[in-house]
């Protein structure tokens, strides 16, 4: 099967954490034998900030890490019947700009011969609806939504049983424990300051934890403003700026324990979407605490995949223990691997999205090219 994927970027994860996920599965379905392609837009905002931070080298370590993975460029000028070609699924992702999605849709109204979905992995529903509601869907098969809160939303916006929860997951081939047994210290973060989103809850279920439990912190992520790095150095934080997702696994290695800090929205008004940081976390077998989150959709088993704090004092409670408890520290690396082997990995996810896709489309020849 042809699958051409519209992203903001394959390329560049500078404030993209979409990216994480997109590189994951569609490797998965070109490693079983599915002619994969990205279509981005040429110097998109993504990327062009990566540029502009870190040059072309900043886009070596994708490269290294995804060699399978084509990722080509388009412009304004270019046709969306040629970029689409004879693709047999289309997958559009909300971070594109509302004229490419109305034309793509148009294509398919128009008897394009290929399936299309829009992809949601985003707030914006909820935060900024209008925004949303400004894409023509009308020429999409369906929704995928990364999470069941939001693809009720959806469902209110009349999309009924054309409408999927397709979450997030760890690209298992990237994201393992390390081979072995080294030298751990201390915490991370790696998450980006966002707009105002989590400002309290980072210091209160962060920060300020991090330093009453006596351990050193270490934080990576971009667009900290300089009130944000002044909050870091007054907690004594390390801040590091940008790491290239390929290069997280090596980061969680070298560390004792991380923390989950969701952004407001995903706290309170879409319970239930953890971040991808939750999957690739516990893929690479580094303990996991976080701050107060409803896990509506019962995708792990909090309290035993990874802990749980209700408040500030709590978060410091059990940073101690994790520095102080190796046994601890053991069950929820062992929990944690074991809950994203049997349901969260990127070969799980191929596996959602071709039978969705058999659903839409369940013909001898649809069954012969996704086999």
């Amino acid at each position: 099967m042809k699958i051409v994927y519209f992203t903001h970027s394959l390329a560049s994860c500078w404030n993209h954490g979409n990216a994480h996920f997109l590189r994951g599965v569609l490797r998965e379905l070109a490693l079983r034998g599915h002619d994969v392609v990205a279509l981005e837009p040429w110097h998109g905002w993504s990327l062009a900030n990566l540029l502009a931070d870190h040059g072309v080298e900043g886009l070596e370590p994708f490269r290294t890490a995804y060699p399978e993975l084509q990722a080509r460029a388009y412009t304004p000028e270019d046709d969306c019947a040629a970029l689409i070609g004879d693709a047999d699924l289309v997958v559009v992702h909300e971070w594109n700009e509302p004229g490419l999605v109305t034309a793509i849709g148009q294509l398919r109204k128009r008897g394009g011969r290929f399936n299309l979905l829009f992809h949601d992995t985003h707030h914006r529903a909820v935060s900024d609806p209008k925004a949303i509601r400004a894409f023509n869907l009308s020429g999409y098969d369906g929704v995928l939504a990364f999470g069941e809160a939001l693809a009720e939303v959806y469902r209110r916006w009349g999309w009924g049983d054309r409408i999927w929860t397709w979450h997030e997951a760890a690209d298992t081939l990237l994201f393992r424990p390390p081979a072995g047994a080294g030298h751990r210290d201390g915490l991370v973060w790696i998450g980006n300051w966002g707009d105002g989103e989590r400002t309290q809850e980072l210091t209160d279920f962060l920060f300020a934890p991090t330093r009453a439990a006596q351990l050193p912190l270490d934080v990576y992520g971009v667009r900290y403003p300089e009130a944000a790095r002044r909050t870091l150095a007054r907690y004594h934080a390390r801040y590091h700026g940008w790491a290239a997702n390929a290069r997280v696994p090596e980061i969680f290695a070298r560390h004792l324990a991380t923390v989950h800090v969701p952004r407001r929205y995903y706290a309170t008004i879409l319970p239930g979407i953890p971040t991808i940081r939750v999957f690739e976390a516990l893929a690479c077998g580094i303990p996991l605490v976080s701050a107060p989150w409803e896990d509506s959709e019962n995708l792990f088993r909090p309290g035993t995949d990874f802990l749980v704090a209700r408040d500030g004092a709590e978060m410091a409670g059990h940073l101690r223990m994790l520095k102080e408890e190796p046994a601890v520290r053991a069950a929820l690396i062992a929990s944690g691997l074991e809950t994203i082997r049997a349901r969260h990995s990127c070969a799980h996810r191929a596996d959602e999205l071709l039978g969705i896709v058999q659903s839409l489309a369940p013909s001898a020849e649809f069954a012969r090219k996704s086999a």
